[in-house]
């Protein structure tokens, strides 16, 4: 009987490198927000690492609303599969987490070939670029972001760092060969124009040879439920996603 192969939890890390956090900082957090909401919890940097890598692709309960708490999203957008009921585990005896072993795993995609950058796929920070039309403005504006990159076998992740813009940014993509095709979101600053508004669509990408940079157009809706589109690209900036790297990111991005 083959084993099923682990797959990586990369929208839980991509999560958490954006919200500037080691694995022990979210540990920490978590253990937090239960105290917090009177249902304590025994949260650790290795039970992090168990769910980054994998191992760990349900969290129990009380783990999953601290992790809605401290990252403010629903626990199906963190990458894991579902919530396990309290008391109950991998064994039916209750405690711990289930594994991957557990779980219908085998799906995870073979990786993607190695890009010009000779890490085996684009991890990493990027500059985000886009442009678009303001029909209430009548002007076209330039929105930017430094985001993280996280892939996994044919499967990248994006996420905007906090500090590099008042309006948060995701990606979820899919790629192969050069061709990069998925889907983005944008909630748009609540003091701004838009005023918190939250935009959403497609977007397709060429990845050049050199795997540093990648151009294509975006599509999405627009305020009178038009279809609008307009150009985007990636330009990568460092390989590095440890918390220094993160940090000297975690700025606006100069025109």
């Amino acid at each position: 009987m083959t084993t099923p192969t682990r797959r990586a939890n990369a929208t839980l890390r991509a999560v958490r490198m954006g919200l500037l956090l080691s694995q022990d900082d979210l540990a920490r957090k978590l253990r937090e927000a239960g105290d917090k909401a009177g249902e304590p919890n025994g949260a650790s940097k290795r039970l992090v690492q168990r769910w980054e890598s994998g191992a760990s692709i349900n969290p129990r309960a009380v783990y999953a609303r601290a992790l809605e708490a401290v990252t403010g999203l629903p626990i199906h957008a963190l990458g894991f599969e579902m919530a396990v009921p309290e008391g109950v585990s991998d064994d039916g005896r209750g405690g711990h987490d289930l594994s991957s072993s557990s779980s219908a795993t085998s799906s995870s995609q073979s990786p993607s070939p190695v890009n010009g950058l000779g890490r085996g796929n684009y991890s990493g920070i990027w500059l985000s670029r886009y442009e678009y039309f303001s029909s209430g403005r009548e002007n076209t504006y330039t929105g930017l972001h430094y985001v993280v990159l996280l892939q996994h076998g044919n499967r990248i992740t994006v996420r905007s760092l906090p500090g590099s813009s008042d309006s948060p940014l995701t990606m979820d993509l899919a790629v192969e060969g050069n061709v990069i095709t998925g889907t983005w979101k944008e909630q748009t600053a609540g003091t701004g124009y838009y005023q918190g508004a939250v935009y959403h669509g497609a977007i397709q990408l060429l990845a050049e040879p050199t795997g540093r940079r990648m151009t294509g157009k975006w599509v999405g809706f627009g305020k009178e439920f038009d279809v609008n589109t307009g150009p985007w690209e990636l330009v990568f900036k460092d390989a590095s996603t440890n918390k220094g790297s993160l940090e000297k990111f975690n700025t606006p991005p100069v025109q």
